[in-house]
């Protein structure tokens, strides 16, 4: 059989490819995490998710692909899932404006930009430490 996981809806029953399913599970519940750096960490956790609110906490605005061209190694597929979660994390604000072809603006919420000063503080440490960095 295929690797697909079954699924009972009202219309009847229906076999998703895994692929096509949220992986919700394998994410770790941030409203009842105890710890705050495990909270902290689950909100910004994510290979991209520092760079993009990063590029967004020195740019303010920038659509999907602008984003796409300072961070060259990302595919569209993974930009879209951080943003997306940094959406539903309230980090970041996407506006959509009613134009053909669609205009999409992504920006720091008031809790996005709560993070600036952590943002600033990262990069100066990596600014430090990019000379001495272990080959």
């Amino acid at each position: 059989m295929y690797n697909t996981r079954f699924v009972s809806t009202h219309i009847g029953d229906i076999y998703y490819p895994k692929r096509y399913l949220k992986k919700e599970e394998n994410r770790v519940d941030k409203q009842h995490s105890q710890c705050p750096v495990e909270f902290t960490v689950n909100m910004v956790g994510g290979k991209y998710k520092l760079v993009i609110l990063y590029q967004l906490a020195t740019h303010e605005v920038r659509r999907f692909n602008e984003l796409r061209r300072e961070l060259p190694n990302i595919t569209p597929r993974t930009l879209t899932r951080q943003l997306r979660e940094l959406e539903s994390d309230g980090l970041i604000n996407r506006q959509v404006y009613p134009e053909i072809p669609p205009k999409v603006e992504y920006s720091l919420s008031e809790t996005g930009k709560s993070l600036n000063s952590i943002l600033l503080q990262i990069e100066n440490w990596g600014s430090k430490h990019i000379v001495n960095k272990p080959k």
